[in-house]
């Protein structure tokens, strides 16, 4: 949604809210309902905020009207099998649950008569019905039953059923908020979980890697000792055993270098995903409902570019697309920024993720087919404000140029553009750049190129 989209919603927004409000002064006006009906009302809106325990709130359901019109009322409620049990009764005010045999009503949808009472339905916020949890009608939560409300005039009626549903939204809300609560102290439960059975045993793997790596080491000193005493050793009439040590030894050799190669791929992934794993379940991230960053002094090419890269190179050379690193030979490289490695490292890894799907090829200038990706990094003196140099990482991918309403809805969260294609992808990563870039005091931007895309942030250096 591009700014004057959001300007015309807002304002739209707006002259809704005004014409509601237009609409609720006349709604007012035709209720004609009495002073102390207008006060029971009041009263209702000033307990309900004012109480906290739950029964509090039922008492307070059933006192208004028996205080105000002097009825005894009950509140049913229903349960998640949808049976109605009763919450409160005014007449077993202080007995919790009431002890009181009341007979169950039905679970009715509209205001009803049965008898000496008035049945009417307390129903939830519809537009929050996907809240409640239950029987299969889910906006409603019970009854209200008005005990001698049979002969009520339709002015009394009309009241109740506003008072009822006025019951219906608070109850409502405080349903939401419970579960909320629930949902909330199961998080922190998981992140202590996360913390105790995958994090901490994660950093043990550490040691398993570094044990490895000395063994590995161990046999490549073995084999070349081995090939070293094969070349000098001379046994009588035995040349075929001085050649099969050495052919065992070589054999050996290539084996071990082959083993430390797949050892540093699989050490590398290790900690690239503990990096992002520890990164993004850091329980400061939970406790504080946002991410928050621990940032400190890095060489960004070293510890963001150069790892990233490594991790995406392969994945990329499978896909024919070829890779123009000019941070290698820039002067400039040692550059210095103050930044969480975690989460900036993701947001730059999924740049690369986003050029592995979609870099396409393209003519090049000589005329020739051309598939690549183009990275850079350039200090830009004064971006931030005189004497506030920023650090520009760009990242170019050949393909279709993107533009118009593809353009504006980028960095915007679940948007996903018409050259996806079959290419998995939720929308999520360049928002999740953003934001994480604007954490930082950063910018992300992205500009069309005559022959492809190149997106970027810069960073305060």
């Amino acid at each position: 949604m591009n700014q004057k989209a959001k300007l015309d919603f807002l304002k739209e927004s707006i002259q809704q809210i005004e014409k509601r409000i237009s609409q609720k002064i006349k709604d007012y006006e035709s209720y004609s309902f009495s002073n102390i009906q207008d006060d029971s009302l009041k009263t209702f809106f000033d307990l309900s905020q004012e109480f906290e325990d739950q029964y509090d709130i039922y008492c307070i359901c059933v006192l208004i009207p028996k205080v105000f019109f002097d009825y005894e009322c009950i509140l049913y409620l229903s349960e998640p099998d949808g049976k109605l049990n009763v919450a409160c009764h005014s007449c077993d005010i202080y007995d919790n649950p009431p002890r009181t045999e009341c007979k169950t009503p039905d679970l009715y949808e509209e205001p009803t008569v049965i008898g000496d009472s008035y049945f009417v339905p307390v129903k939830g916020n519809a537009a929050l019905a996907h809240g409640i949890s239950g029987n299969s009608n889910n906006r409603m939560l019970g009854i209200f039953e008005i005990i001698g409300g049979s002969g009520l005039s339709d002015n009394m009626k009309f009241f109740f059923e506003k008072y009822v549903n006025r019951i219906g939204f608070h109850l409502h809300n405080r349903m939401i908020n419970e579960k909320n609560r629930e949902h909330l102290e199961f998080i922190r439960n998981l992140v202590n979980d996360i913390g105790h059975n995958i994090i901490v045993p994660n950093m043990f793997y550490k040691l398993y890697f570094k044990r490895l790596q000395g063994k590995i080491n161990r046999v490549k000193e073995i084999s070349h000792d081995l090939l070293e005493k094969s070349q000098s050793l001379t046994v009588d009439g035995k040349e075929e055993i001085t050649g099969e040590i050495l052919r065992l030894s070589k054999e050996l050799n290539y084996i071990n270098n082959s083993m430390d190669d797949q050892f540093q791929q699989i050490l590398a992934h290790y900690e690239q995903t503990s990096l992002f794993l520890e990164t993004l379940l850091r329980r400061s991230h939970f406790e504080q409902g946002r991410y928050v960053l621990e940032p400190r002094q890095i060489n960004i090419n070293e510890k963001i570019i150069r790892p990233q890269l490594s991790r995406y190179q392969p994945k990329l050379e499978e896909r024919g697309i070829t890779v123009d690193n000019q941070v290698a030979v820039n002067p400039e490289k040692e550059i210095m920024v103050v930044a969480d490695v975690g989460l900036i490292s993701q947001a730059y890894a999924n740049f690369f993720s986003n050029a592995l799907k979609y870099t396409r090829e393209v003519k090049g200038k000589n005329g020739k087919p051309e598939k690549y990706i183009s990275l850079k990094m350039e200090v830009i003196r004064d971006f931030f404000g005189k004497g506030k140099p920023g650090v520009k990482l760009n990242m170019f991918s050949t393909g279709i140029p993107i533009s118009g309403e593809d353009k504006a809805g980028l960095f915007q969260e679940g948007y996903r553009g018409k050259n996806t294609e079959n290419e998995y992808g939720t929308g999520h990563g360049l928002q999740f750049i953003k934001e994480v870039v604007e954490m930082h005091n950063g910018v992300a931007g992205f500009e069309a190129k005559p022959n492809g895309n190149e997106f970027y942030f810069v960073l305060p250096a």
